[in-house]
C-alpha cells in the first residue's frame, strides 16, 4: 500500500509549508555534498598537471560521483522526513 492511498483528506497549510522547508534543505544539503565531493576528486585539476585524458577522467569522475550522492541525499532526507511522519 502507497503512503498516498494511506493518507485521506487535505493536508493543512502547517504541512505543506514543513515538506515545503523538507524539500528544500534536502536539495540544499545535496548541492552542498556535490559540491564538496566534486571539488575533493576533480580539484588535482587545477592544482596539478597531469595528461588531458586523466584531467577528463578526474572531471567525469567527480561530476558523476557529485550527481549520485546528491540524488542519494535528496531520497534519503525525504525518506526520513516521510518516515517520521506515518
Amino acid at each position: 500500500m502507497s503512503c498516498l492511498s494511506m493518507r485521506t483528506g487535505r493536508r493543512s497549510q502547517a504541512e505543506r509549508d514543513e515538506i515545503t522547508v523538507e524539500i528544500g534543505y534536502a536539495l540544499l544539503s545535496a548541492c552542498f555534498l556535490g559540491a564538496v565531493v566534486f571539488a575533493v576528486i576533480a580539484g588535482p585539476v587545477v592544482v596539478w598537471q597531469f595528461s588531458p585524458a586523466v584531467n577528463m577522467f578526474l572531471l567525469v569522475a567527480g561530476a558523476s560521483v557529485a550527481g549520485v550522492l546528491g540524488v542519494v541525499r535528496v531520497v534519503h532526507v525525504l525518506w526520513r522526513h516521510a518516515r517520521q511522519h506515518r
